[in-house]
């Protein structure tokens, strides 16, 4: 969207109203060079800024205009999901305007990210989270996935230019070679999805256990692997809920620790079901503190305590355990390249995603994409991949270290080899 393309009404001798000068004042949170426009119910359209206009906010009716006057994000993200008000033009260039908002909803805060797990427990909360992001129809989720590997989770990107595509097999590739996984290879994978590494690990001989709490993936990965005759199984079951008769030669973790917020529990549960001279490969999106999503997020994207990965927090677990880091890599750019792919990927199939899923689901996962993007490119979100490896000779119920807090530190150094 620029200013050559978009007609501009605004007549400086009509005065603005209060909340257009409210509005207005968004403008110092523009970059240097930037400026959109917007147009409240029945007046003009009004520019904000000098530069090229990146986008267009338009309130249609007396919802939106009581949503944006209250400056609460959670009211004027709600208006934008059900169309009260619209964006069109650089969703990201408009997401800079958050800073201008308040998210002030301590209570539901507190029941998201604890009080339902008080109550319920974990492992129960996370059955009933999870169906509410993952229990869709498979066939929206291809519409913005790259629809051979039909991975959810970051790919790894060699460049800016490459395919997605291209991006994930190498992704894959990285994960068996990271562990050393051979044909006849008995590997967990926690986060079955949509069969990404099941199938790709099961057409090279390996007889992966997929585990997942979603009966529409359970239901997908199955049929997956009965067509392609693949030496896999899965399950729907939680991993801290599994166990296995004999340990596994490797674990993978194709961005689940988010949904894994007690490290110290994953970690236990790693060393219970890993073989010694094992390893567990793993990536995840994170930040510097636990819990940072808006009260929006958690209602409408991800519900529950689902968190980024705290990366100080959870190297101080593994330093209190037998394993050991072998690798640790910041994947920040490769995560910002996968979710501009599926933002454009999503908005390219925006007529049919909107004919048989809904307008509120395209502008949940509009939202959520160009979302993610935003934080990556402002930096207020990062990603990382990690590989640990259980020291051969190490008893597979060893007790874990129970280390104080001023000892971390020199354990994560033990750890690292530094």
């Amino acid at each position: 969207m620029s200013a050559t393309t978009v007609p501009i009404t605004h007549d400086p001798a009509v005065p603005l109203s209060r909340l257009e000068k409210l509005i207005c004042t968004f403008g110092s949170h523009l970059p240097t060079g930037a400026a959109f426009e917007f147009q409240l119910p029945g007046r003009l359209v009004r520019r904000v800024g000098d530069g090229q206009v990146q986008f267009r906010l338009t309130l249609h009716n007396e919802k939106a205009v009581a949503a944006l006057k209250s400056l609460d994000e959670m009211r004027i993200g709600e208006a934008y999901l059900f169309g009260d008000l619209s964006i069109e033009g650089d969703l990201v260039a408009a997401l800079d305007l958050r800073s201008s908002l308040t998210d002030k909803h301590l209570l539901v805060y507190l029941w998201s990210n604890y009080g339902q797990k008080l109550f319920r427990g974990q492992i129960r909360s996370d059955t009933q989270w999870i169906s509410e992001h993952y229990d869709a129809d498979a066939d929206f989720y291809l519409t913005f996935l790259d629809r051979k590997s039909r991975c959810y989770s970051h790919a790894y990107f060699a460049s800016d230019e490459e395919s997605l595509e291209t991006a994930t097999q190498r992704k894959l590739d990285t994960a068996i070679e990271s562990c050393g996984i051979k044909a006849g290879w008995r590997v967990l994978d926690i986060g079955a999805g949509w069969g990404t590494f099941t199938e790709h690990a099961g057409r090279r001989g390996v007889q992966v256990t997929s585990l997942t709490i979603s009966k529409e993936s359970e239901e997908f990965v199955n049929g997956l692997i009965a067509r392609e005759s693949l030496p896999c199984r899965v399950l729907r079951e939680h991993f801290l809920e599994h166990t296995a008769d004999e340990p596994y030669d490797a674990i993978v973790n194709l961005g689940v620790t988010e949904h894994l917020p007690n490290y110290a529990a994953t970690l236990r549960q790693y060393q219970r079901l890993l073989k010694p001279g094992g390893r567990v490969f793993l990536d995840a999106c994170a930040t510097a503190k636990k819990h940072p999503f808006s009260t929006f997020t958690t209602k409408y994207i991800w519900p529950g305590n689902s968190t980024p990965l705290v990366l100080a927090e959870y190297l101080e677990e593994v330093a209190k355990t037998p394993f050991e880091i072998v690798s640790l890599e910041n994947d920040r750019r490769s995560y910002l390249l996968t979710t501009r792919h599926w933002a454009m990927n999503l908005d390219g199939g925006r007529d049919e995603i909107v004919r048989r899923f809904g307008e509120v689901q395209y502008r949940r996962f509009r939202l959520y994409f160009w979302g993610c993007v935003h934080e990556f490119t402002t930096r207020e979100v990062t990603a990382y991949r990690m590989l640990l490896e259980l020291p051969s000779g190490t008893p597979r119920n060893r007790k874990l270290d129970r280390r104080t807090p001023a000892d971390w530190l020199t354990g994560v150094r033990r750890t690292l080899g530094t």
